[in-house]
């Protein structure tokens, strides 16, 4: 059997639920569907789930005319849909419902934000279930609650706790096709909990981890990854094939075409995922495994991300003082700061920092408090780093695949001014000032592909 997940795009409209209808019926192995709320039509549209957390704002600061006015847009959206399906059924008033009724919730309840945030893929699962049904093909409606999708209580960071894939699997003996809400799970508590945005991905890799599925398939608005951002790259390559740890790099360092954590359970659980097109359902998409075959060039993916900072902190012989990088850490620890990467040299350190995390008041704690703590000769924040990640397994394979990065920046005039790789020799980052990132990408998109 198959586990396949629609993103929004793939089900913002009753046309493209018709299409999402159609691929389904076309292989009777997808029987467990994921889905996400619906997204935008177009570029000027709202997302159902924005609309929600406009919803949720009105509704947080007695805003009576926006409650009623996001209440009216939301059931409005899925009426259309309705309409446009041409359902006979009660399933938009339950719907109608649930969106009134949110505007109840306790406000003191910390997963009431969930729980406005969930009803957008909730209520599209109860709708799509219904079509499904009406157009010969018969489907339930599950609730993570009844799927076995038991998470920790942690508001927007959901984690799926140990034990639940004994519960999923029995979905194996259900016989509809099942159509799940991407997105949350549900406390040991009965509360609903979002995963982080995005979710949906995670919700159809722990499924398809749950059920053993043969295959995880995950339907978007693209025919797959590739090889660097179409955005900056023109007619970027096409990637047939690569591995989880390469995909993980890439989605990591910038690439949006799958949530990052969704990787996890299919990766741990051994099964194949394929990024494909809801609207090119015949293209056979990426498809990432576990292991694959040598493909000759050392590198499978380029990718970039900005807004990035980096503390400097030196010390005249550093390397003798035992515990000096765990005391910089804990310092970062105990103001809840988190670091991505730390190259070091004998006397000092970089640590690099999301520039999100780093707020002035975060900032000066972090500087008083190292400087107290380990009086170093030097301490400082530099600001606007971009990260420049090449990756791919085949590169420890390959002598001179840095060389041929740190050339190709050099002959553009760009100063690296750090790197970053890791002894498994999947990926290297290359740290830049933020004003050539582009620059940089393309440089080393064209050292590798052209």
């Amino acid at each position: 059997m198959k586990v396949a997940k629609f993103g929004g795009s793939s089900l913002a409209s009753a046309t493209q639920i018709k299409r999402v209808f159609d691929i389904v019926q076309a292989d009777k192995l997808r029987k467990f569907i994921v889905v996400s709320a619906p997204g935008k039509r177009s570029g000027a549209d709202t997302k159902v789930t924005d609309a929600l957390i406009s919803y949720y704002k009105a509704y947080k600061t007695a805003d009576d005319k926006g409650i009623q006015y996001y209440q009216n847009w939301i059931i409005a959206r899925f009426r259309e849909i309705y309409d446009e399906l041409e359902l006979k059924s009660s399933v938009i008033d339950e719907i109608a419902d649930n969106i009134h009724n949110l505007a109840h919730l306790d406000l003191e309840n910390v997963f009431t934000y969930d729980t406005f945030l969930a009803a957008g893929e909730n209520n599209n699962a109860k709708l799509i279930a219904d079509f499904f049904t009406h157009s010969g093909l018969p489907s339930r409606y599950v609730h993570p609650s009844d799927a076995g999708i038991t998470v920790s209580s942690d508001p927007g960071n959901a984690r799926l706790l140990g034990g639940a894939y004994e519960h999923i699997k029995y979905l194996n003996d259900l016989e509809e096709t099942l159509i799940i809400p991407g997105f949350f799970g549900v406390t040991k508590e009965g509360e609903v909990c979002t995963f982080s945005r995005g979710g949906s991905d995670i919700t159809g890799s722990i499924i398809a981890a749950g059920v053993r599925s043969e295959l995880y398939e995950n339907f978007t608005d693209v025919n797959g990854i590739f090889a660097a951002h179409p955005g900056i790259i023109k007619n970027p390559a096409y990637i047939a094939e690569l591995t989880y740890r390469e995909m993980r790099e890439l989605a990591y360092s910038g690439f949006s075409v799958l949530h990052d954590e969704a990787l996890v359970p299919a990766y741990r659980a051994r099964v194949p995922l394929v990024i494909k097109n809801t609207n090119n359902p015949e293209h056979p998409g990426t498809k990432i495994v576990v292991q694959r075959e040598t493909i000759g060039s050392p590198v499978v993916g380029i990718a970039s991300s900005s807004a990035f900072s980096s503390l400097y902190v030196s010390k005249y012989l550093m390397n003798r003082e035992v515990g000096f990088g765990r005391k910089v850490l804990s310092v970062l620890e105990n103001l809840g700061v988190r670091f991505e990467h730390m190259p070091t040299g004998i006397d000092d350190m970089s640590i690099i920092i999301r520039s999100r995390y780093l707020t002035q008041p975060i900032s000066k704690a972090l500087i008083s408090n190292l400087t107290e703590s380990l009086h170093p000769d030097e301490v400082y924040i530099d600001r606007d780093f971009s990260i420049i990640t090449i990756v791919g397994e085949d590169m420890k394979e390959h002598v001179g695949v840095t060389a041929r990065a740190t050339a190709a920046l050099s002959k553009q005039g760009i100063s690296i001014a750090m790197l970053s790789q890791g002894s498994s020799e999947v990926s290297v980052m290359f740290i830049v000032k933020e004003k050539y990132e582009q620059e940089a990408l393309k440089a080393i998109y064209s050292a590798f592909f052209d």
